[in-house]
């Protein structure tokens, strides 16, 4: 089992930048594909970002493509998600997300996330 602990939410102008971090605990980090998943008040949570457990492949969202990188330091067992050029579209609570995998692969986390680790979020508030 994985303990997930997101961090590095706040309010921020549109323009600005913010970054996640998601910290994990348990089990072999490495071994995890990791995602991040966000939910807006009203709407659906959805997918954002993920990164295969090598952090050699990326895959993100439309919406974010081109703003947002992920990326994870597998010896701090920690994943982050550098946001950049932020819009009030943005707003929402981000989770992280994780599961243990053999396959080195972004297809992974989206595929499961329902059934993975979540952590319990952190509150990104984009201000005109």
């Amino acid at each position: 089992q994985v303990q997930l602990v997101e961090s590095g939410g706040g309010l921020v102008q549109a323009g600005g930048s913010l970054r996640l971090s998601c910290a994990a605990s348990g089990q072999t980090f490495s071994s995890y594909a990791m995602g991040w998943f966000r939910q807006a008040p009203g709407k659906e949570r959805e997918f954002v970002a993920t990164i295969s457990w090598s952090g050699g492949s990326t895959y993100y969202a439309d919406s974010v493509k081109g703003r947002f990188t992920i990326s994870r330091d597998n010896a701090k067992n920690t994943v982050y998600l550098q946001m950049n050029s932020l819009k009030p579209e943005d707003t929402a609570v981000y989770y992280c997300n994780a599961v243990k995998t053999g396959e080195d692969s972004v297809s992974v986390i989206p595929k499961s996330a329902p059934y993975n680790y979540w952590g319990q979020g952190t509150q990104v508030t984009v201000s005109l």
